[in-house]
């Protein structure tokens, strides 16, 4: 269920970045203190490729992403992307450690691959809430009604209705 969740807020993602140009993709949002939908848009999927890129070893540390400038001017790019990281979705749980440098420490806790997807889910959300905001300032985009909304509060709004 984890891994479609994944893939249904990503494939949400993908439905934006069809709409959009680079030119618009590319554009400051005031609202976002003059960030982009790239920008973010490059946030929520770097957070995944790092995640997937350090399954292997298990070890991770989010800081040390790419950062990869294609993915937050370039839609079709970005879009290569998600159907990468789709596919790189892994079945199988395992140990990893998350490394963080705080406060000129190297800290390393205990976690796991579901956990981390979960984060990188919840994440993912969280960044298309803001993405969200950005869309408002043009027309003719249409995005799903739960797009940004958290699956509690889906779920919450559901029970409300019936």
């Amino acid at each position: 269920m984890l891994l479609k969740s994944i893939c249904q807020s990503l494939d949400k993602l993908n439905g934006l970045l069809n709409q959009l140009s680079d030119k618009d993709y590319s554009k400051s949002c005031q609202a976002l203190s003059n960030a982009t939908i790239g920008e973010h848009t490059r946030h929520i999927l770097e957070m995944f490729q790092c995640l997937e890129q350090n399954y292997h070893s298990g070890v991770l540390n989010y800081d040390d992403r790419e950062r990869n400038n294609r993915i937050q001017t370039e839609t079709e790019f970005a879009k290569q992307c998600i159907v990468e990281i789709k596919s790189g979705l892994k079945s199988e749980n395992k140990i990893i450690y998350l490394e963080q440098f705080i406060d000129r420490l190297t800290i390393r806790i205990q976690s796991n691959y579901y956990r981390e997807l979960l984060y990188n889910l919840e994440h993912c959300v969280h960044h298309q809430a803001l993405i969200k905001v950005a869309v408002l300032q043009f027309e003719n985009i249409l995005i799903d009604e739960n797009f940004g909304v958290a699956h509690s509060t889906i779920e919450y709004r559901k029970q409300c209705v019936q």
